[in-house]
């Protein structure tokens, strides 16, 4: 298990490029068995979780090219259905909660799919009823092995109809949309998901001769078509890893710019960070953030506390709340962290008020954050990544310290940051990896 020694204090100075994004990249590179033809890919994140995804495609039987720098090209012309059946198919499934995306490609071009009950992030429960009701309302039927813990679906004709999901589940509309793409009929998902990767999910199919109408709103229609094609298609900036990097760069005292960001992408993350006290400049296409020593969070107009609730797109994504939890422990002023969508995503609080933070965790999904407005900087701890999101939030902490942290399970920050201790040791942060 690979661990972070890291030496707080050190502000970092200069340009960072994000990263291309991971949730978007897990759902086209999924997408590209929906045809025989090729499909490339840029601006891939380096990262494990897609590495994982990447190298399961191939065990699979895909055809898979490294174009060069974060570019591949995918060919599915030649699936291997016996490896789909073999234990080992599983298992890798099993470790790589985006395998869940292969069931609606699967089906789509085989028939059939078999997906494991997949893993990822303990957060909470997530479950993936508007996966399968979705999908069964298109003509599949699914039965679950729970000695297994084993999804098989089947079906004997994919047929379009109208459907309204019973949650804006991003994973779940990508999913539907991937089935629904050829099969006969019209579609129609009310209640769908717009996150902006599923947007580009969907300009990437409408390349591949999709047709998809209502793109950006939560009311998609889905003709069938009777064959995709080849195409290619790049990625967006990782809107998290932006957020992140707009978090360390208060937490730190920096003066940073983060470039070519795709800003009319992000939403309300840039205002968010605004309300929090954080202070950014657009410069074309890149964001720019001063050194601030003090940042003071805003009221609501009546002067109650702020507060910070996740919400589906075009709401607050649950990814950044950890972010902007553990920013608001140096910043002037008080703001309740409300996670709606995960009950175990706030646990890790405890390690944040071991470093000194005041934080009240009032339930699973409450957190409330007294400011320390750099009165008392946070002390050194030893910690452990328990997720992704939770994991850069640590090390933000930690390279604001006094002295010198270690967080290990470092292997949870790597599932979603590309060379993330390189990166940032390039702008001045002091990180060591230790494996």
């Amino acid at each position: 298990m690979a661990k972070f020694v890291i030496e707080g204090g050190h502000p970092l100075s200069g340009e960072i490029i994000p990263q291309g994004a991971k949730n978007e990249a897990l759902e086209v590179i999924c997408a590209t068995v929906l045809t025989d033809e090729e499909v490339t890919i840029s601006n891939v994140p380096n990262i494990l979780d897609v590495n994982n995804l990447i190298h399961l495609m191939m065990d699979m039987g895909i055809y898979v090219r490294k174009e060069g720098n974060n570019t591949f090209t995918f060919k599915a012309d030649n699936i291997n259905e016996e490896y789909i059946h073999s234990e080992e198919f599983l298992r890798q499934c099993t470790a790589l909660r985006g395998s869940i995306l292969l069931v609606g490609p699967l089906l789509s071009r085989l028939g059939y799919a078999m997906v494991p009950k997949p893993g990822g992030d303990k957060i909470g429960r997530r479950r993936l009823d508007t996966h399968f009701i979705g999908i069964q309302k298109l003509g599949a039927e699914f039965e679950y092995d729970s000695s297994k813990q084993l999804y098989n679906v089947t079906t004997k004709g994919l047929n379009g109809c109208y459907m309204l999901l019973d949650e804006a589940s991003v994973t779940g509309t990508a999913n539907i949309i991937m089935t629904a793409v050829t099969a006969k009929g019209t579609t129609t998902i009310y209640n769908a998901a717009c996150e902006p990767y599923i947007q580009q999910l969907c300009r990437m199919l409408v390349n591949m001769g999709a047709k998809i109408t209502g793109l950006g709103s939560n009311l998609l229609t889905i003709e069938g078509v009777e064959k995709l094609h080849g195409c290619q298609h790049r990625l967006l900036p990782d809107m998290i890893e932006i957020g992140s990097f707009i978090g360390m760069a208060a937490m730190t005292e920096s003066e940073l710019t983060i470039k070519d960001v795709c800003y009319k992408e992000l939403g309300i993350i840039p205002d968010s960070f605004r309300k929090l006290g954080i202070k950014m400049e657009l410069r074309g296409d890149d964001i720019f953030i001063p050194k601030q020593h003090i940042y003071t969070i805003d009221t609501f107009i009546d002067g109650s506390i702020m507060n910070f609730a996740d919400a589906p797109w075009p709401g607050l994504t649950p990814d950044l709340l950890s972010v902007f939890l553990v920013v608001a422990t140096q910043a002037q002023g008080s703001v309740l962290i409300h996670q709606k969508m995960f009950e175990s995503r706030l646990f890790f609080v405890d390690k944040l008020i071991d470093m000194g933070a005041q934080i009240i965790l009032c339930d699973p999904h409450r957190a409330t954050v007294i400011g320390l407005a750099r009165q008392n900087a946070l002390r050194a701890s030893k910690m452990s990544s328990p997720d992704i999101r939770a994991g850069i939030a640590l090390l933000i902490a930690a390279m604001s310290a006094n002295g010198t942290s270690t967080i290990s399970n470092i292997e949870q920050i790597d599932r979603g940051y590309e060379r993330i201790d390189e990166r940032l040791n390039a702008l001045g942060a002091k990180i060591t990896r230790i494996n």
